[in-house]
């Protein structure tokens, strides 16, 4: 049975002899928290987690508990067992999470509530936070400037090699678990099980070992281990197709999971194998966007930013919107690695959408430039755009960008950068450890929903 709250208490009357209090803008971030929309927003993805959760079961972890822990973790960059550690430890966090004198929610239990929150619930949210800010006059959406950040998805650096050794090892023990499901139930051969992880290991050694010599000698012996290791990916490929079909025979539920399982990961496989043929054997540059680079994280994007200590990254492309005041008033997830000039619209248009008035201000780096981007801000009533032109200019367009309003519009832009940064380090947006798209869309909702109330709080603290 889903449960609101538990019962009000002040743990700071029952030890008053402490004098225990928050600080301040942990104290008004505590009031902030006190919002309907924010709660009934979470509680009725929290409601959908089994068809009967809100009236039948055990009393749930309140709803009002799991919103306040999870604002916390992403307020302090914790993992979900340093959040139960910390809350647990502490009567201030106690008070602020309304636990009081409640057992705190495991890790565990925080995790299966909070992967049922949905991305459309988080950027409502965050519209509702954003104006919250207006209402409060923290900002007054005036100004916005935009740009795009890469957010690692948790995956190792990818080759060829260490891809295939991955298809080997998770088709090799998902087969172990369809071996425990069949046991005696089917005529398929003990061979159709078999373990190739070791195999695939080995291989993936040698190529390791080969990769660090040089001559034609090197290059033979490459190849060689390279077709020694894909023979075996395709081998464990064939097993998998094989234990597949037999399962769908079986009507129970973890058969059928280990058929949508193997639905999944064999396409993946099948990709890894053809990049690698083509690259390996067949001297082929295969283009970016065909790459996989995760058997685990198939979204993954390889982008490349100029950047001279990480030239290549391995993860999603998140384009942030920042109005005054320091309020980030919208996020976009971008699918692959599109061009930077696609973005400068949907921001504006949100934006508008969002405070009912374009800004008089639009900023962002020389990527999004484009007449046709000009035009549009103009058309929608920005006063100014503050967008360098790359490349050659022509006298006119220098004199332009030469305008004090100008300066001052690319100067204000560049604090995206250090906002950026900020966000990196203390909301932990320099690696999303959540999976898959929607987990990609709750690392970056919840870490910049905690990140504005605490500049709301500190603005309004007294």
């Amino acid at each position: 049975m889903l449960r609101d709250r538990y019962e009000p208490q002040n743990l700071f009357e029952m030890v008053a002899a402490l004098g225990l209090k928050m600080e301040p803008v942990l104290a008004r971030l505590d009031n902030l928290l006190d919002d309907d929309l924010l709660f009934s927003g979470v509680r009725a993805d929290l409601a959908q987690r089994y068809p009967h959760t809100r009236q039948t079961g055990r009393p749930s972890t309140p709803v009002e508990v799991i919103l306040r822990m999870i604002i916390v973790k992403h307020l302090y960059g914790w993992s979900y067992e340093e959040t139960e550690y910390h809350v647990s430890d502490s009567l201030v966090l106690r008070q602020f999470c309304r636990v009081y004198l409640n057992a705190v929610p495991d890790d565990t239990t925080l995790i299966k509530w909070a992967n049922l929150i949905q991305p459309q619930t988080l950027h409502a949210l965050l519209d509702h936070v954003t104006e919250l800010a207006r209402s409060l006059k923290v900002t007054r959406g005036r100004k916005l400037r935009t740009d795009g950040t890469v957010v690692e998805t948790n995956i190792h650096h990818p080759t060829d090699s260490t891809l295939l050794g991955d298809a080997v090892r998770v088709l090799s023990r998902t087969l172990k678990h369809a071996r425990q499901v069949l046991q005696a139930q089917t005529a398929l051969s003990p061979d159709s099980f078999r373990d190739r992880t070791r195999s695939a290991r080995r291989q993936v050694k040698r190529i390791m070992e080969a990769a660090r010599l040089r001559g034609e000698e090197a290059a033979d012996k490459l190849q060689s281990a390279y077709r020694r290791l894909l023979e075996t990916a395709r081998a464990s490929q064939r097993q998998a197709q094989r234990v597949a079909e037999t399962l769908k025979g079986q009507a129970n539920g973890p058969a059928t999971r280990l058929v949508n399982r193997l639905t999944n990961l064999l396409p993946r496989v099948e990709r890894i194998i053809d990049q690698t043929v083509r690259r390996v054997l067949g001297g082929e540059k295969v283009p970016a966007d065909a790459k996989l680079v995760s058997l685990f994280e198939p979204d993954t994007a390889i982008i490349s930013k100029g950047k001279p200590a990480r030239p290549t990254e391995f993860g999603r492309l998140v384009w942030l919107d920042e109005v005054e005041g320091g309020i980030v008033s919208g996020y976009r997830i971008l699918k692959g690695n599109p061009n930077d000039t696609e973005q400068l619209r949907p921001s504006l248009d949100h934006h508008i959408e969002l405070f009912e008035h374009p800004p008089d201000l639009l900023a962002g780096d020389r990527g999004l430039y484009s007449e046709a981007n000009e035009r549009h801000a103009a058309s929608c009533g920005v006063k100014h755009v503050a967008i360098p032109k790359p490349g050659a200019k022509s006298d006119e367009r220098i004199a332009h960008e030469k305008q004090r309003w100008f300066r001052r519009g690319r100067n204000w832009r560049s604090g995206i950068e250090g906002r950026i940064s900020g966000l990196k380090r203390g909301q932990k947006l320099e690696r999303c450890l959540y999976h898959g798209t929607d987990g990609m869309e709750r690392w970056v909702g919840w870490g910049l929903i905690a990140h504005d109330l605490r500049i709301i709080a500190r603005s309004t603290a007294d």
